[in-house]
């Protein structure tokens, strides 16, 4: 057959109508598709699948036509030329085609689909992935603080990026001490993937490292590994790269102000590290001599490296932790805040942890409202998985009586860090002070408590919770035996003021208990401690609204760190409204007096 016989037949065979139908439907149906995926703002890879498919059915349709003759009363295979036929030509039906073409996609489709649903985890899936314990592979058990200081560091790192979630170390590391295996633990937090990092060498000038990314649905399946050797002074650098690798291996796109974060390139003293590391490890245990041995260190690595910004962070955090959770007077801490907090900002404007220190200084110490807004936002901004910060952000909306944004950040937060207890602690807080949930709040102290028995700030807030949830219910013979529990266990009151409060009690009821309260503490003092936050909640038990407002307006005296709460949905504000002496209070302190 010579070439004029050749392109005869290809229009005998009607190969060329086909392939201009062919060559609209396609065009028409790929329209359609991005209308249609535009507005549902579907994954890039649907677009180009259909593109994909279209292109390769194009040479298929060929063939076909070559073979079979598709017309209005079917698919009839093409006879041989000398094989006589009617001379009238059957018109191609094109919705045939098309309705062809529809079938293909939708089912390559749906088998992409099927597959994204039953192996959420693939690459492209991936949206939240836990840093699980460093293992310490070196033999020497001290370098524990240092295997976990290097979890926390990558996991600030990975925390920098907005389309990630990322839980805490608390969160991440609350089935440690278990069996469960990795896809248990993803599951319990609701992550799609986890890291495992193991510490494998430590020499005098560096270490090896191995990273392991690991996807765990439809099952345990290694996405990623490699082996660093990493020197001790370029230890920051490696955090940023292994977490740009890990982003660029679960196709997460960093934005601009991500990458120019992560490009930045640190060099830190070795030895300024490790006592950074030290300073941390102790920080986060939060007690009163654990915060006192990291300030200790964290001093350390200030001296050893004057230029890094993250130990003065560390400073300021630690002596606002200090006067914020009223273990010192901010008349001593404040002084020390200050300097470093301002020497952080100075060597790194970008430092998250800085700028989360500053709204909390902002608020519980300045009470500069829109400063502390301006520094929440700005933290947030640099670090989107930080769950204290969107907590104690809450805090301030709720103070501010922005009731329903309080709500999502502290919601937010729980959803990052949904086992950490202070986290949980001040989700409580939340529900009581700004819901008037006090179930809810207990709950959440509760759950705090199972996973840390002697957390003390949900260990504190859970008695206060079931003593007012039992006052509201009239039980005051059960009000008075949670303060008993509550005032023996945190060792304020001693046991002669105790005994006589509770004998008042037992003889007289709950107001004369309640008298013998004040009456103790003005005979002893801070033997039979009472805070003015305290006085003013007793005073509102006793119908003495004058001795209240007294307290009050001794709290705002003293700057009382719970003065900022006093506008906000807590039972004992509503005995204030319309009293011109709080309104005078909260004008003064600049927060919401509508509706008072």
């Amino acid at each position: 057959m010579n070439l004029k016989e050749f392109l005869s037949e290809l229009k005998r065979r009607k190969v060329y109508r086909v392939s201009i139908a062919y060559g609209i439907a396609a065009w028409v149906l790929a329209q359609i598709a991005g209308l249609i995926l535009e507005s549902f703002e579907a994954d890039p890879w649907v677009m180009q699948m259909i593109i994909t498919i279209l292109i390769l059915g194009f040479p298929v349709a060929l063939i076909l036509s070559w073979i079979f003759d598709i017309g209005p009363e079917g698919i009839e295979r093409t006879l041989p030329k000398d094989v006589n036929t009617p001379t009238e030509s059957k018109p191609i039906s094109v919705k045939l085609v098309i309705g062809i073409l529809v079938l293909i996609i939708l089912v390559a489709i749906g088998s992409k689909w099927s597959i994204q649903i039953f192996g959420k985890a693939q690459k492209g899936a991936i949206h939240s992935l836990a840093i699980l314990q460093f293992d310490n592979f070196t033999g020497t058990d001290s370098l524990e603080y240092f295997a976990a200081g290097m979890q926390s560091s990558l996991i600030g790192d990975m925390q920098k990026i907005s389309a990630l979630r990322v839980p805490s170390k608390t969160t991440s590391n609350s089935f440690k001490n278990t069996n469960a295996s990795i896809p248990e633990i993803a599951n319990q937090l609701n992550v799609d993937a986890a890291v495992e990092g193991s510490i494998t060498c430590m020499g005098e000038d560096s270490i090896c490292v191995q990273i392991r990314l690991v996807r765990v649905f439809p099952e345990e399946q290694q996405l990623w590994v490699k082996d660093y050797r990493i020197e001790k002074g370029e230890i920051l650098n490696f955090y940023n790269n292994v977490t740009k690798q890990i982003s660029k291996e679960i196709d997460i796109v960093l934005t601009p102000k991500e990458e120019n974060l992560l490009a930045k390139s640190i060099k830190v003293d070795p030895e300024a590290y490790d006592a950074y590391l030290k300073g941390l490890y102790y920080w986060e245990k939060l007690d009163e001599q654990s915060v006192k041995k990291a300030l200790g260190y964290f001093q350390l690595a200030t001296e050893l490296d004057p230029e890094w910004a993250e130990p003065y962070a560390g400073l300021a955090n630690a002596w606002g932790l200090f006067s914020f959770f009223g273990h010192l007077p901010k008349s001593v801490t404040l002084p020390k805040v200050y300097p470093y907090l301002n020497k952080a900002l100075e060597l790194d404007p970008n430092s998250a942890k800085a700028h989360y220190v500053a709204a909390l200084v902002a608020v519980w110490t300045e009470w500069d409202w829109e400063k502390g807004e301006r520094e929440f936002l700005r933290s947030i901004e640099l670090d989107p998985n930080d769950a204290l910060c969107r907590l104690y952000y809450a805090h301030l909306l709720m103070t501010l009586r922005k009731s329903n944004e309080a709500n999502q950040q502290a919601k937010k937060g729980l959803e990052l860090d949904p086992m950490r207890p202070l986290v949980l602690g001040l989700y409580g807080v939340v529900m009581l002070n700004n819901n008037d949930d006090w179930q809810g709040a207990i709950q959440a102290f509760e759950k705090a408590l199972s996973i840390d028995p002697n957390d003390w700030f949900s260990g504190g807030n859970l008695p206060n919770a079931k003593m007012e949830d039992a006052y509201k219910k009239g039980e005051y013979e059960k009000w008075i035996e949670l303060w008993d529990e509550k005032v023996g266990n945190f060792g304020r009151w001693k046991k002669e003021c105790r005994e006589s409060v509770l004998k008042a009690s037992g003889e007289r009821g709950h107001i004369a208990a309640i008298e013998e309260m004040f009456r103790m503490n003005e005979k002893y003092g801070n033997d039979c401690y009472m805070s003015s936050e305290v006085k003013q909640e007793r005073y509102i038990k006793l119908g003495n609204i004058d001795k209240a407002m007294e307290a009050l307006e001794k709290g705002y005296e003293v700057r009382d760190n719970f003065m900022p709460y006093i506008s906000t949905r807590y039972p004992y504000y509503n005995q204030f409204k319309g009293n011109p002496r709080y309104v005078e209070i909260l004008r003064k302190m600049g927060l919401p007096t509508a509706n008072n």
